[in-house]
């Protein structure tokens, strides 16, 4: 009987993230400056594979993408630009940015570029359902990774969070809206919509939650606190 207790006790003891607050650079600084710039690089590489697949990307790509259609400017170009746009929409906000916001800025914009050279353009449908496909659940690993780091959102990130703060609306409004207002501008400007969109939406989030406690980084205080938790590993 004790013993059953004590199973039923340990899976609820199951493993979680814990708070996604900024986390000073003092602890683990080494390990977690990789990680925010191998999960920057590896979800900007999967940005550019939603693009060759030309199947519908998410809201932000497709309106880079449609701003890309108009301008001489290259996807990372755009996405770097609109992304320090954004950023100055942080003031009003009184929000201070991190070393995380301005990587995100640079090694996204460079990432997908990069995979964007590296990845051809007219591949068969075959082809590119694959690069749909791996480009999604790629994307949900990578903002596990870089947001694990806890080392500051990236302006999107901010600014939905900011706004939700200032404006007393749930993430999920502000968020919704967000994401409608850009992929509608995107599509006007020729960005494309399709089945991808639809994936990334609703494959995206599980994704990341899953991986998330796998990649986020405790405080040392966060380590105290479960190690004092019953049931919590020795």
């Amino acid at each position: 009987m004790p013993s059953k207790h004590l199973g039923a006790r340990t899976r609820r003891a199951r493993p979680s993230a814990p708070p996604l607050t900024y986390l000073s650079l003092r602890e683990h600084p080494l390990r977690r400056l990789a990680q925010l710039f191998t999960g920057l690089a590896l979800y900007g590489f999967s940005l550019s594979l939603l693009v060759r697949a030309s199947l519908g990307a998410n809201p932000w790509s497709v309106l880079y993408e449609g701003v890309a259609h108009r301008t001489s400017l290259g996807f990372g170009t755009v996405s770097a630009a609109l992304g320090v746009l954004v950023l100055l929409l942080w003031i009003p906000l009184r929000l201070r940015p991190r070393l995380g916001t301005f990587a995100n800025i640079v090694v996204m914009a460079c990432a997908s570029d990069a995979g964007l050279a590296l990845v051809p353009e007219g591949l068969g449908l075959p082809a590119r359902i694959c690069l749909l496909v791996g480009g999604v659940l790629l994307s949900g690993l990578a903002v596990a990774v870089y947001v694990g780091a806890r080392l500051g959102p990236g302006p999107r990130d901010g600014l939905m969070t900011g706004t939700a703060a200032m404006t007393g609306c749930s993430l999920r409004r502000v968020r919704t809206l967000m994401e409608v207002v850009v992929l509608a501008s995107g599509w006007a400007l020729g960005g494309t919509v399709g089945v991808g969109t639809a994936l990334y939406a609703l494959v995206i989030g599980p994704v990341a939650q899953v991986c998330l406690p796998r990649f986020t980084h405790p405080s040392s205080s966060d380590r105290a606190a479960t190690a004092g938790r019953p049931g919590a590993p020795d």
